[in-house]
């Protein structure tokens, strides 16, 4: 009986910029730049189309630093900018989410058990309007859980790597060899689940706090409380993972479900501060 919530999607620190929320509630989700060519993966930046708008996610800006491929000096710009594949995770056609991060994310996502849900959050900003913020922007039913690591027997490794084609992290591993070497997990989802068609939920606030210095993104009060958060802690800069106690089918009656989401529903996680009069 557990929803974890993960950060994810491109954003200043990959991308350099973050994916735009248009003023009629639709919104992109643009993942991550992939950190290596080295991978199966046929989404580029250049390919990857805009929901709500004729361009492709390279418009949203000149040029990346695809760390660790780079130095940090060095960056890929015009057509070698739009060739740059995507690191597709979540992977909301396929329903399939890998994660390697060690803060609190392998061992949450480790834990879930058939479902269980697992929701995706990313920061999104209104083109020239209002600060961005954390919003959750889709989720999926937990199916199965594997977990694979560099001390996961060769054979095995390459068992689990082949059921999840459509896994990023598995289309970027090479003989059996993962890209880091640190154990990933990977969530197998099913429906109820997928990509919001709009509007997102916003989770965070941004305000200076009490002995800061300056202001941060904190995990909305409501949201804190209603969805049970346990774990992760408040401050949301660096998109902690947080553990909801909270079960699946109560979570889909707070948020509704992707593609039939209702305005009610739509409407109920709105800030007071953000309703149309």
């Amino acid at each position: 009986m557990t929803v974890v919530l993960a950060g994810v999607g491109a954003d200043s620190t990959n991308l350099g910029a973050l994916a735009p929320l248009y003023d009629d509630g639709r919104f992109e989700y643009v993942p991550i730049p992939e950190k290596t060519r080295e991978t199966a993966e046929t989404e580029t930046l250049g390919s990857w189309d805009l929901r709500a708008d004729d361009g492709v996610a390279a418009d949203l800006t000149t040029r990346i630093t695809p760390q660790p491929v780079h130095d940090g000096s060095e960056t890929v710009a015009g057509d070698a900018l739009e060739s740059w594949p995507l690191h597709r995770d979540p992977n909301f056609a396929a329903l399939t989410y890998g994660e390697h991060r060690t803060s609190g994310y392998v061992s949450r996502l480790r834990a879930l058990e058939p479902g269980d849900v697992v929701g995706f959050y990313a920061g999104l900003r209104r083109p020239g309007g209002d600060r961005a913020h954390r919003y959750l922007i889709g989720y999926v039913t937990v199916e199965d859980v594997a977990v694979v690591g560099p001390e996961t027997p060769p054979a095995e490794r390459e068992s689990i790597l082949a059921a999840h084609p459509e896994n990023a992290h598995a289309k970027r591993a090479r003989d059996g060899d993962l890209y880091l070497e640190k154990p990933v997990v990977i969530v197998d989802g099913r429906e109820p689940g997928g990509l919001f068609a709009r509007d997102p939920i916003r989770l965070s606030d941004y305000y200076v706090k009490p002995g800061n210095e300056r202001a941060q993104y904190y995990l909305r009060d409501e949201i804190a409380a209603e969805w049970n958060v346990a774990a992760g802690g408040e401050n949301m800069m660096y998109k902690p993972a947080y553990r909801c106690a909270l079960s699946g089918p109560a979570f889909r009656d707070l948020v509704g479900v992707p593609g039939a989401r209702t305005a009610a529903e739509r409407d109920r996680w709105t800030p007071d501060c953000c309703r149309q009069p």
